[in-house]
């Protein structure tokens, strides 16, 4: 439990020492030092679940599902960190950013973190929609963190839309809290999880499916979800880079968590009545338009950030379909595409963050050549985009590899479907970047010192696991497919 509290609360009491630190060159350490012990109490706290299983205790559940996630978080606030130090450094001397908005970038980055460590351990439904409305309150201000009319206007379209949707979330939970009355006596331990989940196959099948449509609309909106997609590639675009990779790395796979948990609940609740596929069909359908979607408008993409932002939304639906699919395969393919994803789209965010920078510009049509000028940004972002269109041996190919095996065994004639859009994908984004990559440097480039250590750690974890799963992590995700699926596949 130590470990636990560790995790969580470190970010929330180091956002508060940040927002009072006035010293720029001490901000940036201070706030990679907290990351680096949030990540460290990470690491104990999955090596205790690993060798003495899962715990529910003072309000907070550690199980397979969420523990792989909060060492995933944390890695990724850590390496974001390393990387956002010099570079939010460096916007600050530019006159960019002032030392207030300093304090403001740090304080918010860490209470950012705590609120995604939150919605992730809690075992409250109610906690868990606090912390995703507080999650959106710290990254609207990060967004508008430049005060331009486009990061203002992007910020207030994120504000509104994911307002809308945490109030549709809401409503969801007030039905699962009013399903629950008729089997827990308890009122404080109506949106328990661990009560719920126990009970689920007793609560009542049609509130629990009108509760999952409202929750499923409301968490989708922030998982990116078309049509609820719209805020996404705004925000990516007009907050700092630093931001970006943090909110396509992590925040999507919170959000997405929590549908997860609360399709848990609503199929056990609906497997008596007969509709238990309800859930899946539903899930499927979002997941699907949203991957073919976001697919089809990376040919369309004139800004580099937007660009990745649809690929974000192109593989938060692959997710989103792969857990309606259901199953064990499709759930271990699943969750093993949510971390190679986030490792690898929070590196493609800081090579484009050194590329920006170079270029003095976001427009794909001015950044040319990267590989001539800036041979570490340039393969760095080409080795990115691989990983990120499947190719092999990158751990996406892996898991890419296990959804299609699995929507080919349960729904064949999605296949083809399939196929065709991740085809289209690949060839967006390629044709997208490789006049970035490989054309010709026009001139006034600037030179930068990229500090891509983020970058190639990512990138080698990603690699590594595309041809080996460590024991531990298959471990983990077994016993996370288990819980979800009700099945292990190892």
């Amino acid at each position: 439990m130590t470990w636990l509290w560790l995790c969580v609360f470190t970010p929330a009491l180091g956002g508060l020492a940040l927002a009072l630190v006035r010293s720029l060159r001490w901000a940036g350490w201070i706030n990679l030092g907290v990351s680096t012990l949030s990540f460290s109490a990470a690491l104990a706290l999955a090596v205790q679940v690993a060798a003495d299983g899962g715990f529910t205790r003072g309000g907070f559940v550690v199980d397979a599902f969420n523990v792989y996630l909060v060492v995933l978080t944390s890695f990724v606030a850590l390496t974001t960190g390393i990387f956002s130090r010099p570079y939010m450094a460096h916007l600050c001397h530019e006159g960019r950013l002032t030392r207030r908005r300093m304090r403001l970038y740090h304080a918010m980055y860490q209470g950012f973190m705590f609120t995604m460590l939150l919605a992730l351990t809690t075992d409250n439904l109610g906690i868990l929609w606090i912390a995703v409305e507080g999650a959106t309150l710290s990254t609207v201000l990060l967004v508008s963190l430049y005060r331009t009319p486009g990061a203002v206007e992007a910020a207030w379209k994120y504000f509104i839309l994911c307002g809308v949707g945490i109030a549709m979330a809401l409503f969801g939970t007030l039905l699962v809290y009013f399903a629950a009355q008729r089997v827990i006596p308890d009122p404080e331990a109506g949106l328990s999880w661990t009560h719920l989940h126990a009970l689920a196959h007793q609560l009542q099948p049609g509130v629990m499916g009108v509760a999952f449509v409202f929750l499923l609309v409301g968490y989708g909106t922030k998982v990116g979800l078309v049509p609820l997609h719209n805020w996404l590639p705004d925000a990516h675009s007009e907050g700092p880079t630093p931001v970006s990779a943090v909110l396509s790395g992590l925040l999507l796979n919170v959000a997405l968590y929590a549908v997860v948990r609360l399709k848990m609940l609503t199929d056990a609740s609906l497997a008596g009545a007969g509709g238990a596929q309800l859930t899946g069909h539903l899930m499927m359908g979002f997941g699907l338009a949203s991957f073919l979607v976001a697919g089809l408008f990376l040919h369309r993409q004139r800004d580099i950030k937007r660009l990745f932002s649809y690929s974000s939304i192109e593989h938060m639906g692959l997710m989103t379909f792969a857990f309606g699919i259901g199953g064990p395969l499709a759930t271990f393919g699943a969750l093993l595409h949510m971390l190679v994803h986030s490792l690898t789209k929070s590196a493609i965010f800081v090579t484009v963050g050194h590329a920006a920078h170079i270029a003095g510009t976001q427009s794909l049509a001015r950044i040319r050549g990267l590989i001539h000028t800036q041979p570490g940004v340039g393969w760095g972002l080409l080795l990115g985009v691989a990983a990120i269109a499947g190719f092999p041996p990158f751990g996406l190919f892996t898991s890419e590899f296990l959804l299609l095996s699995a929507t080919m065994d349960t729904w064949p004639w999605l296949a083809p479907t399939l196929l065709m859009g991740l085809a289209v994908a690949f060839a967006g984004l390629f044709r997208q970047i490789h006049p970035v990559v490989y054309g010709h440097a026009p001139e006034g480039q600037r030179a930068v010192t990229a500090n891509m250590i983020p970058v190639g750690l990512h990138l080698l974890l990603v690699l590594v696991l595309g041809l080996y799963i460590p024991a531990l992590l298959t471990q983990w995700l077994d016993q996370a497919t288990r819980l979800i699926a009700g099945t292990g596949v190892l």
